[in-house]
């Protein structure tokens, strides 16, 4: 007998409200209640608050649902500091207190490690700084908006492609949130408005920088009108035109300083975007590696030199290993402008295998490595294989340092010093550093 697939009905999502108590955070900052012994996550409920929520999604193991009202308020709530929390995607803690964010996260942190069976070290103080006007870097959205004829300008809305018009933002460093209003209007007088793809703005230690992408190229009075605008407010401009091309209209060459040493950079480039966290968090891994002018450190993941460049005014030697070609060229150049001689870069996909790689042979008493979120996998056999005496592992997100942690204890290493640093307020972005010695 013959059988056909008959696919599953979609099962329904049971809409009614209810109420629930939540326990706790989890570690994107989302409350969790229990329903029927499952987790349920709620965006912008706190522990110790009942809530009225309504199911959005239901599944085996979890469920999501949305906060409709609170029956009772932590006294850690605050009311947000932004006009836009409740439409804009980029923060979604500003709800809780800041002070709060802090032990929030640095509980996380701990029990992610504890839950990986990875015995936790001494626990540091966070790294910290100002709540507000912290962020040096902005990606602002466009889109014409048919029935105006205006472009929708701001931040994309929570879970959704369209964008929050936003004139002032809280978390933006002055230098740069000032310009909002006045871009907002200049782009909207331009007759290639339409042809926009999104814009950038990165305070620089020289200067801001503003990046337009665009899918066509602008008429000459837009283009002037770019440039005047730029030259009034002495604003670095950079246009893009296609994915790879970027063009250096006007002013000079951005760059940061950090433990005295110039990281050249283009706003295509990555670059921490805290620019007190970095020069704290900086001057904590070099502490925390104890070098001596004897050691040779690997620097994996090194981007433009951020740790590579000050590192090598300590040690013997450093070999920075970047994934992407165009930052390698650009930290040699970083180190031939800074006189560093003792620092060498190579380029390198560190999620395969690198063994048979040059310098993967070289004997290193230190390691450093600042990987993106999807952690170091790929490359923590080669890190314990070096038998360095000290590793410094920075990361994004707690749940991949926890990972790749074991391997780590495994090989003989044991984690003696564990802290966050807060890089991202009002946020759930973790960022934190862990010291593993043998």
């Amino acid at each position: 007998m013959a059988q056909f697939f008959k696919p599953k009905k979609k099962a329904s999502v049971n809409t009614k409200h209810q109420s629930v108590d939540v326990v706790r955070l989890d570690h994107n900052g989302a409350g969790i209640a229990f329903v029927d012994k499952k987790p349920v996550f709620i965006e912008g409920a706190l522990p110790g608050e009942k809530a009225i929520i309504q199911f959005i999604e239901q599944k085996k193991q979890f469920s999501r649902a949305k906060l409709i009202k609170l029956a009772q308020k932590s006294e850690k709530r605050q009311t947000p500091i932004c006009q836009h929390y409740h439409e804009c995607g980029g923060c979604n803690l500003q709800h809780l207190q800041h002070e709060e964010q802090i032990v929030a996260k640095n509980e996380k942190l701990q029990e992610l490690m504890k839950k990986q069976g990875v015995s936790q070290g001494e626990m540091v103080q966070p790294i910290m700084c100002e709540e507000l006007s912290y962020r040096r870097r902005a990606r602002i959205s466009l889109m014409l908006n048919k029935q105006t004829n205006q472009l929708d300008f701001g931040f994309r809305k929570k879970q959704s492609k369209a964008i929050v018009n936003v004139r002032h933002c809280p978390v933006l460093v002055q230098e740069l949130d000032q310009h909002l209003e006045s871009l907002f209007t200049l782009l909207n007088q331009l007759k290639g408005k339409k042809h926009l793809g999104h814009v950038e703005l990165v305070q620089a230690d020289n200067g801001s920088v503003l990046l337009i992408r665009h899918v066509a190229d602008f008429n000459e009075k837009d283009h002037q009108a770019l440039v005047n605008y730029c030259e009034e407010r002495n604003l670095i401009l950079y246009l893009m035109p296609e994915a790879d091309v970027l063009n250096h209209v006007r002013g000079e060459e951005p760059f940061y300083l950090i433990d005295g040493t110039k990281i050249y950079f283009t706003p295509k480039d990555f670059i921490q975007v805290n620019r007190n966290v970095n020069e704290q968090m900086v001057e904590q891994a070099l502490s925390w590696l104890d070098l001596n002018e004897n050691d040779s450190v690997l620097d994996l993941f090194c981007g433009l030199g951020n740790f590579s460049l000050p590192l090598a005014k300590k040690v013997k030697t450093v070999v920075g290993i970047e994934g992407v070609d165009e930052m390698v060229q650009r930290a040699k150049l970083n180190a031939e402008r800074n006189q560093l001689s003792n620092v060498s870069f190579y380029q390198a996909n560190l999620e395969e295998e690198v063994s048979e790689q040059v310098w993967a042979s070289t004997k290193f008493t230190k390691i450093l490595l600042d990987p993106a979120r999807a952690g170091a996998a790929g490359v923590m056999e080669t890190v314990a294989k070096l038998k360095p005496q000290t590793v410094v592992y920075v990361s994004c997100n707690p749940a991949t340092l926890a990972r790749d942690s074991q391997l780590l204890i495994q090989h003989g290493f044991k984690l003696t010093r564990l802290g966050m640093l807060d890089m991202f307020p009002h946020t759930g972005h973790l960022e934190s550093m862990a010291l593993f010695e043998r």
